[in-house]
């Protein structure tokens, strides 16, 4: 899941500091006083930030016998502290992450395994596929789950209103999405006047890509016998070659963006030198916020190919193992993350929440700022494929991202192109094998 902006607020994670008090017990009061949690919150957004604040204050309003302290935490160096304070056996009690990053620290016993705590409500009210998020395994042969996900991203369009209806293409809905061929059509049809009917930023492509290959049953990994390799056969294949097509034959889409971050192309989006720029659907708020007066957007669902399928990954709440108070910290993201509270902490990161009762909410499916196109894409989210897979950033930094940048570039083959994604993939995966 992408570390949430290029405009991250960097604050200073206070993580090695604990709570004092005079019960000598490692950070809580004395022993007739309330609980003291702490809650490493990496919310960075001014909205964000205020609704999960917000949410502190309700919770210790009403529990006075267990008091969670907010600490403000960056996801610019959020695994590296949180290593720290895991060693050093005083991590905060509930962690937000990313699913990313449970892996490690489950299999290394840093998180508590939360099958058997989370109450049935909030089990049943979070969907299996965003469950799988958050399962790993627990370096001993089993499995746990390390987190309760409740926010996500998809992939959606991002469309100058005004180029839109004046190419006379069918706008697509929810309910019927463009495929694949209707969007290279359209995107070839709106390439006119000085304007590129797409624009796709490539700075990193990989998970992009990869999400996306799932439209077409595309995986890019299998494991077999607990030994994983790469795997770019007809399905892996066909997003490469669509958005190459649109580059290099079609010539619809911009090459020069392709060095571009996810928001570096709204500035030519404005000012109509693109037609659409695909993107996870947060950017709807730097859209909204930064868009100049009388320019018309708006927001169309993700593309299908097979299906409409893409790889998630989850924003997560975790209790570290070394917790003193693991029941109670519980019973505070239980709080934290119920319905009404996951839409608005949706709301104020402008993701979708994992939740069906925050889905229904009307805040999530308003048309304002075209929250009903983003909430329901989120019944296409499944497991990215390589969430799981031990050693992938190395591949994604080492192997996946130049290589797909070569490729979209036009300066290597698809054949080339999946040789080096196998081959060079393959070596850097070997020496993660179990």
């Amino acid at each position: 899941m992408r570390r949430w902006s290029a405009a991250l607020a960097v604050a200073a994670v206070v993580l090695a500091a604990g709570c004092s008090g005079g019960g000598g017990d490692g950070g809580d009061a004395a022993s007739d006083g309330p609980v003291k949690l702490r809650f490493l919150s990496l919310a960075w957004q001014k909205e964000s930030i205020a609704a999960n604040k917000q949410l502190v204050d309700e919770w210790n309003t009403a529990n006075p016998k267990i008091q969670v302290e907010y600490v403000q935490g960056s996801w610019d160096n959020v695994n590296d502290q949180l290593v720290t304070s895991f060693e050093a056996g005083d991590p905060p009690d509930v962690i937000h992450d990313d699913s990313p990053a449970l892996s490690g620290f489950a299999s290394r016993g840093f998180l508590l395994d939360l099958s058997s705590s989370l109450p049935a409500e909030l089990k049943g009210d979070i969907p299996q596929a965003a469950w799988d998020t958050v399962t790993f395994g627990d370096g001993k042969g089993g499995q746990g789950v390390y987190g309760v996900p409740f926010l996500q991203e998809s992939q959606v369009l991002f469309a100058n209103k005004k180029l839109l209806d004046a190419s006379g293409v069918r706008v697509p809905t929810s309910d019927d999405p463009w495929t694949w061929d209707e969007f290279a059509a359209a995107t070839k049809k709106m390439t006119k006047g000085g304007a590129y009917g797409v624009a796709w930023p490539m700075k990193s492509p990989v998970n992009k890509v990869l999400s996306l290959g799932l439209n077409f049953g595309g995986t890019f990994f299998t494991t077999e016998g607990g030994k994983t390799t790469v795997k770019v056969g007809p399905e892996e294949r066909e997003v490469l070659r669509r958005i190459h097509d649109q580059l290099h034959k079609d010539k619809s889409a911009d090459p020069s963006a392709l060095g571009m971050g996810t928001a570096d192309p709204l500035p030519g989006f404005f000012a109509g030198k693109y037609a659409i720029v695909p993107a996870g659907v947060y950017l709807r708020q730097q859209v909204a916020e930064q868009a100049p007066d009388g320019f018309e957007w708006v927001t169309l669902p993700p593309l299908k190919g097979v299906t409409a399928q893409q790889g998630a990954t989850s924003q997560t709440l975790s209790v570290a193992a070394d917790s003193k108070h693991p029941q109670e910290s519980v019973k505070f993201i239980s709080f934290f993350l119920n319905g009404p509270n996951q839409a608005r902490l949706a709301k104020g990161d402008w993701l979708l929440p994992t939740s069906t009762a925050a889905a229904a909410d009307p805040a999530m499916t308003t048309k304002d700022n075209f929250w009903d196109v983003a909430t329901a894409s989120a019944k296409n989210l499944v497991v990215a494929p390589y969430l799981k897979v031990n050693g992938y950033d190395e591949w994604k930094s080492k192997v996946g991202t130049p290589t797909l940048q070569e490729y979209f570039a036009g300066k290597i083959s698809l054949d080339e192109a999946a040789k080096k994604l196998v081959e060079e993939g393959d070596k850097v995966l070997e020496r993660y094998a179990q």
